[in-house]
């Protein structure tokens, strides 16, 4: 969402398509909302919408692995609802994201959580390559919520927008843990003091 922020302003367009997409307006350290005004780049919102913008590439990364249909699918609408999330963040006032949304990440968490069997012990981010990407945009996702929770602070966010990037990390967890055992392997068990002695 964010390339439509700095495209979308004073660009030139054909119906709903970017016919323009460098257009100079941001070289004096500003970038335009979705409602006509302008901010600072290093501004809160845009912290957070470029956050939101860099969750969403990762999870491109992660599609471009060999995924089960399943992950590969919910992956897929979870991009679609993290663009939704960039319009709600760069029209501020806006409440896009539903709850509906937020109940659809509940549902996958506990379908894909079903197969797994319980931790006992922390994990480590890692094993397969596409477990590794998952946690990576996990933590991403908490970064992005951190800067949310931040911006919430001091201007509102919907319910349904920040309770959806909290299930999404723990579906991105659980993601990263079904990859690992779709790719025949285990979880990774941190073994604590390892190297301690």
């Amino acid at each position: 969402m964010s390339q439509e922020i700095e495209a979308g302003q004073g660009s030139e367009r054909k119906g709903n398509r970017l016919s323009k997409i460098v257009t100079r307006t941001g070289d004096a350290g500003t970038t335009g909302l979705g409602d006509g005004s302008r901010t600072s780049k290093d501004s809160l919102r845009i912290d957070v919408i470029g956050e939101v913008d860099e969750l969403n590439s990762a999870i491109g990364l992660l599609l471009c692995e060999e995924l089960p249909p399943k992950v590969h699918s919910a992956l897929l609408d979870i991009q679609h609802d993290l663009f939704d999330l960039g319009g709600e963040l760069c029209l501020p006032g806006m409440a896009i994201m539903k709850d509906a949304q937020v109940a659809r990440l509940e549902e996958l968490a506990d379908e894909f959580n079903a197969h797994l069997t319980m931790l006992k012990e922390f994990i480590l981010p890692g094993g397969t390559r596409p477990a590794a990407l998952a946690h990576l945009c996990r933590t991403i996702c908490r970064r992005a919520e951190r800067s949310m929770v931040r911006l919430h602070q001091a201007e509102a966010i919907s319910e349904p927008a920040r309770r959806y990037i909290n299930r999404l990390s723990d579906l991105l967890f659980i993601l990263g843990r079904t990859l690992n055992l779709a790719g025949g392997r285990g979880d990774v068990l941190w073994q604590k003091g390892k190297n301690a002695d």
